[in-house]
């Protein structure tokens, strides 16, 4: 995959755009459509209880997720990226589509360093993501925190 291509692409999508929830939409369809053996791509948004759904494109979803629950409530509780080739031995892995088998959260911040959510993009296929994706993915994630900041 190339991700500069993408993150191109998202600069491009971006350009002039002031509302929040478009660049995030347009960020998670151009993941899912790009990126091959995906079921869901999108964004949970941080919340003072936890984090609440956002844009996405995939199957429905989970609407609230608590602080430290699942592999995106863990990634933004430790606000470090989580890369996991099996959900389903991830311990409290929250299964809010069963076709589910391989995922990984990348935390989002504010031009403060505050959390703002997290980059959420999930597979049925295990073992689906590679450290390379992880490194573009993370820098995918930088790249919309500069456009969104």
């Amino acid at each position: 995959m190339d991700y500069n291509l993408l993150i191109g692409q998202l600069k491009s999508l971006s350009e002039g755009v002031d509302e929040e929830v478009t660049v995030l939409a347009n960020a998670a369809a151009l993941l899912y459509w790009s990126l091959p053996d995906l079921n869901w791509a999108g964004f949970y948004l941080a919340r003072e209880n936890g984090l609440v759904l956002g844009p996405f494109t995939g199957r429905p979803a989970c609407v609230r997720i608590p602080y430290g629950r699942g592999v995106c409530g863990t990634a933004a509780q430790e606000d470090r990226t989580l890369f996991v080739p099996d959900v389903h031995a991830f311990p409290g892995h929250i299964a809010c589509d069963s076709a589910s088998n391989a995922e990984i959260v990348i935390p989002l911040h504010t031009p403060s360093g505050a959390l703002f959510g997290v980059l959420d993009i999930d597979s049925p296929l295990l073992n689906r993501f590679t450290e390379a994706d992880t490194a573009g993915l993370e820098a995918f994630a930088k790249t919309l925190e500069e456009i969104l900041g």
